[in-house]
């Protein structure tokens, strides 16, 4: 049966890889493959190239469209657009079952993720782990054996912290297994979560300090495992653990708090966002070596990195500019850092959790405007590099744009109303009209300039960004930039960047939400304001400025030398976002904003809107709420949603409010993943035979 080889494992393929890395050269060139046998594990050098190979066990996550179906999907930040390859994910539909959705079972394609794929994948690691934790006594180097059980023991409670928040009740292997293996117990979740805890417990005391020895920006090291010890401590101190978790939950938070007091310590957030995903340059660069980056998933222009399970994530966050409403005036390319694949909808929430003035996460992070890159129109006077895709992030209260027609390029918006009137935009007094720079250039566009696609988030107070569609989903939104990536080397070809999977602004919320729960709301508000201080526009910053990792095009690109290419990207990217189209009543500014003027007691106008919305009373939920308010503006798109929401039982909730495609389908079992029905019907009792279907049925998870 499929599932043996990675319950029960046998010669583990996935270790002897390469791990990935962006760092040193040495640790990319270590010729690990697949020619040695399961003999090679019982030598000290064996064991630690199976250490470093566990690296490659977090490059899975990224390779496919699980990466976003399994962790954004279904939830309040993001819905499906016109592409419904993993739709059943998002709507909870009857094709969310134990059985994989094939075609034949409803999917719209062979792509929708399997409900095996991950359980499938992180047993595969934890065999690996197993192997490392039963043999390591051979290793007579006390330093290198600590070393080695620390990634053993962090790997096996990371895996094991993913399955037991994703499907509830999984089967704890904790010892290497041989042979065919197909009685298993299954554990409950309570025992789960102790183990998972223990684990990254072992993790935390065997890792020395913050010791990169297999190369900064990848190596897992105590930070690391602090953060992830918190988590896991945090998860069985939430509502989803309220039926067994009375008695630890307190200790629970404080030891929690511990650990993110180590993390933060040993670690420095970075100075500016921007840094942390849009100013990525290439391979390698200073991004991928920030002190706040706990956990990456390497990958990098090694070949190593590449190939079935390479970083695809450039593909899930952009809208349909190109060949959908685009009309063909911005053509994608790797020029555009992206492929406008419409994977991943922003929904009216995401967009209204922001501050639009004041909080520069929105504008570093959205990608607002596309530059005209293939057609000229004399007649309408768009030259290339013009704005040719304009999204305006308005907020409800505003009432510019009620009289104006917006939409695709088929209804030619020109940005007059019925009478004929232009908005009030600002006027580039330069021949440049439309190039940004990071502390110049104020503009986003002249009065009354026609641009070939533009949408406008609302008018009259309703929100009509769905409206604005091409087909029969709405593919007309503003992605985020975290994945863009101008370094491949073909259009479809895989992404050169690290995938961040934690960091320390994270650390903060996990601390300031535990320190909530304990009712001690001065230090919550400390750590949350940490992370808004460092959200507000900076002293001298250009608000109508924007860069992405397309940057990287004319840095890393062996294409870069084409120069149809390098026009490409220069039409492409005009460096520039709609904050004054979005916000038309606030005068240009380069002064620096403020989001730490609140209280508990009186949120943002933003928050309460969303708390009001949901219902949410008393100070601890109000407190939480907020909390997951500023996980969406911190975190969006980290590749987490689902399962804080499953943590704090607010996923039901949220989705019905906030996901319109969702709201139908989901219900109280969709905290838990249904158990793959290929596992269980390949186990047997001791006696070789076949489960009954009650027995069948008390190993999957309830309503499924």
């Amino acid at each position: 049966m499929k599932y043996n080889k990675y319950i029960i494992g046998g010669l583990l393929a996935m270790t002897l890889t390469a791990g990935m890395t962006s760092c040193s050269g040495d640790f990319l060139d270590e010729d690990l493959t697949t020619k040695y046998s399961t003999q090679y594990f019982d030598s000290e050098e064996g064991l630690e190239a199976l250490t470093v190979s566990l690296y490659g066990n977090l490059r899975w996550h990224f390779g496919y469209e699980w990466a976003y179906g399994i962790t954004l999907y279904g939830t309040d930040e993001w819905t499906n657009a016109n592409d419904l390859t993993s739709e059943p994910w998002n709507t909870y539909d009857n094709r969310l079952q134990p059985m994989n959705c094939t075609t034949a079972l409803g999917a719209a394609n062979n792509n929708c993720p399997a409900v095996d794929a991950l359980w499938n994948e992180l047993y595969y690691g934890i065999a690996s782990c197993n192997t490392i934790i039963d043999k390591a006594g051979v290793i007579s180097d006390e330093t290198v054996r600590n070393r080695c059980l620390a990634h053993a023991y962090f790997l096996r409670g990371y895996n094991y912290y993913r399955l037991t928040a994703q499907y509830g009740r999984p089967v704890l292997q904790l010892t290497p297994a041989s042979g065919v293996v197909r009685n298993f117990k299954q554990a409950t979740e309570e025992e789960a979560w102790a183990q998972v805890i223990s684990d990254l417990r072992q993790a935390y005391n065997l890792f020395a300090g913050e010791e990169f020895t297999y190369g900064k920006g990848i190596t897992w090291t105590k930070a690391t495992a602090a953060h992830f010890l918190a988590k896991a401590l945090l998860f069985r101190a939430s509502e989803r653990c309220d039926a067994f978790n009375a008695s630890t939950k307190e200790a629970d938070l404080k030891e929690a708090i511990e650990a993110c007091n180590y993390a933060i310590g040993a670690r420095q957030l970075a100075p500016n966002y921007s840094d942390l995903y849009a100013n990525w340059t290439g391979v390698d660069c200073e991004t991928e070596q920030l002190s706040e980056i706990l956990m990456a998933a390497g990958f990098n222009n090694n070949s190593v990195t590449q190939g079935r399970f390479g970083n695809r994530t450039y593909n899930y966050f952009g809208p349909q500019f190109g060949a959908g409403f685009g009309g063909g005036w911005t053509k994608r390319g790797v020029w555009t850092g992206e492929m406008d694949f419409q994977r991943c909808r922003p929904t009216e929430y995401t967009y209204a959790a922001y501050d639009h003035v004041n909080d520069a996460r929105l504008w570093k992070t959205f990608k607002t405007v596309y530059g005209v890159n293939t057609v000229v129109d004399a007649s309408r006077g768009v030259e290339l590099g013009d704005p040719g895709v304009v999204m305006i992030l308005n907020t409800k209260d505003d009432h510019t744009y009620d009289g104006y027609t917006f939409g695709a390029y088929a209804q030619g918006p020109d940005f007059k109303d019925d009478a004929g009137r232009l908005p009030e935009w600002r006027e580039d007094k330069d021949k440049n009209l439309h190039r940004q720079t990071a502390d110049a250039g104020e503009l986003t566009s002249t009065p009354g300039q026609w641009v070939p696609s533009a949408s406008v988030l609302y008018q009259n107070g309703q929100y009509v960004a769905p409206n604005f569609k091409s087909t029969a989903v709405c593919n007309f939104f503003a992605g985020i930039n975290k994945c863009t990536d101008g370094t491949r080397q073909a259009e479809k070809g895989d992404a050169y960047r690290d995938v961040t999977m934690a960091r320390l602004g994270e650390t903060y919320l996990v601390r300031a939400e535990c320190y909530a729960r304990l009712g001690d709301y001065a230090s919550a508000k400390k750590d949350v304001d940490v992370i808004r201080a460092r959200a507000q526009w900076k002293n001298g910053e250009n608000r109508s400025y924007y860069v992405d990792g397309s940057k990287a095009f004319e840095v890393s690109n062996a294409l870069h030398d084409n120069a149809s290419n390098a026009a490409m990207y220069e039409n492409s990217n005009p460096w520039m976002n709609t904050y004054y189209l979005s916000n038309p009543k606030q005068p240009v500014t380069t002064a620096a904003s403020n989001l730490t003027n609140w209280t508990w007691d009186n949120l943002p106008a933003e928050d309460e809107a969303i708390l009001s919305k949901l219902g949410v009373s008393g100070q601890q939920q109000r407190a939480i709420q907020f909390i997951l308010n500023e996980r969406t503006r911190e975190l969006i798109g980290e590749w987490q949603r689902w399962e804080t929401l499953s943590r704090t039982k607010t996923l039901v909730a949220r989705a019905k409010a906030f996901n319109p495609e969702a709201a139908a389908g989901v219900q109280d079992r969709h905290i838990y993943r249904p158990i793959p029905q290929t596992f269980i019907d390949g186990l047997k009792n001791e006696d070789g035979s076949d489960l009954t279907d009650d027995q069948k049925k008390a190993w999957q998870n309830p309503g499924y």
